[in-house]
């Protein structure tokens, strides 16, 4: 990227911008649920994060999502509900190392009457590449009877106005 470089109003000559420092453009698709760094200790024998911290990175993502979306684990509770994971599914596109800052965006694809389907998206942040995609099923739970149960109306309407579209 070129630049002028002034100085006092003189113009000096052309540089050449480092591409390092231009901005990294990440999907605007859903909403941001989760920032971390990959540690050391979350790479395997071949150097590359381990897949046992996708799930980690994504199994925390997944609890914010339902803060961002307004419809709160502490509201849940107060109401004698939870939500418990019946299926999650993780598609591992880039590798990703030691060092790299990553960004987790989130957005629910699907709301039903006792489950929500909620898809997320972690970005290499430096890069801005996707690096893997997770799908996961969640149903609302009744933990007196340990049965699911179905979702409060006023939660599945918030829910359906910010649902996603899956690209």
């Amino acid at each position: 990227m070129k630049q002028s470089v002034e100085n006092m109003g003189e113009t000096n000559e052309t540089q050449t911008q480092p591409s390092y420092l231009s901005r990294v453009q990440i999907p605007q698709w859903g909403l941001i649920t989760y920032r971390s760094l990959i540690f050391p200790s979350h790479c395997d024998h071949i150097g590359h994060m381990n897949v046992r911290w996708y799930a980690h990175h994504f199994d925390e993502a997944g609890f914010q999502i339902w803060n961002v979306t307004e419809v709160r684990q502490s509201e849940m509770r107060d109401r004698g509900l939870q939500v418990v994971v019946a299926r999650t599914t993780i598609d591992y596109i880039k590798e990703m190392i030691a060092g790299t800052s990553i960004v987790v965006r989130g957005g629910f694809t699907r709301v039903g009457n006792k489950s929500v389907t909620h898809q997320a998206k972690m970005f290499n942040e430096d890069t801005g590449e996707l690096c893997a995609t997770q799908e996961t099923v969640e149903v609302f739970f009744d933990p007196l009877t340990r049965q699911s149960t179905e979702m409060p109306k006023d939660f599945n309407e918030r829910l359906s106005a910010l649902l996603v579209e899956i690209d």
